[in-house]
């Protein structure tokens, strides 16, 4: 992959004017912009749309719902652009396949369905909270295998079970990182976080970084900083 395609910088800010001035700013830079749930609260669909102007869009909705409503929320997220969506392998079988397809129905050519697994923010004493059993490490693998035997395409996982999905899920198995800070970066609200060397090292294809990027003060050298990084692997 081109080092500019591995690379997806979260947009996660209250409004689309502020996303929108940030990636006029990385143009030639970034390739790929992820929406999430603040900005789509926000601004909506008009979100999406504008940001597919600029490069490639990671809706990251996570969906997680009976079957039938995650099948016409896919279908309506088809019609904005994006490239990649989310939907919660918590979800289940009969949800991701509804899921999957909705997305095959719709957009079979462009759109690609990841299966979140565990946010980067849970951890041991999180699933223990929420009565699962097995480690962080444990319960990835079986939630990637999952999104693989269900036939989606990849996941969205932390970078310390990025290495343990590729072995699990094979070579040809998206794998999309969030919690990806650079060396010296405040993980904020993160527990299980990387550098992007680590990460892709681990074995994932896509990284996404938000705040490093977003808030530094020039963010566009931010950017180049990473990009370069990610072409001397």
């Amino acid at each position: 992959m081109d080092p500019q395609d591995r690379m997806i910088v979260a947009l996660d800010v209250p409004t689309l004017g502020e996303a929108d001035a940030i990636a006029a700013r990385l143009e030639g830079i970034v390739r790929w912009y992820k929406v999430g749930v603040q900005l789509f609260s926000s601004a909506g669909p008009e979100a999406v749309r504008r940001l597919c102007e600029r490069g490639h869009v990671f809706l990251d909705l996570k969906f997680h719902d009976i079957p039938s409503v995650v099948e016409k929320a896919v279908e309506a997220a088809a019609g904005l652009g994006a490239h990649l969506l989310t939907v919660h392998t918590l979800g289940g079988t009969a949800m991701l396949r509804a899921a999957l397809e909705a997305a095959r129905r719709t957009a079979p050519e462009r759109l690609r369905l990841l299966g979140v697994t565990l946010l980067t923010s849970a951890d041991e004493e999180t699933l223990r909270e929420l009565g699962i059993s097995g480690s962080t490490g444990e319960v990835v693998a079986r939630l990637a295998r999952l999104a693989l035997e269900t036939g989606l395409p990849g996941v969205v996982t932390s970078p310390r079970e990025a290495r343990l999905v590729r072995m699990v899920c094979g070579p040809r198995f998206l794998i999309v990182c969030p919690g990806v800070r650079p060396e010296g970066s405040a993980p904020g609200d993160q527990r299980r976080v990387h550098t992007p060397r680590e990460a892709l090292a681990a074995g994932a294809d896509m990284i996404v970084v938000g705040r490093p990027i977003t808030h530094a003060s020039d963010p566009r050298s931010a950017a180049e900083v990473i990009v370069r990084e990610i072409a001397s692997l």
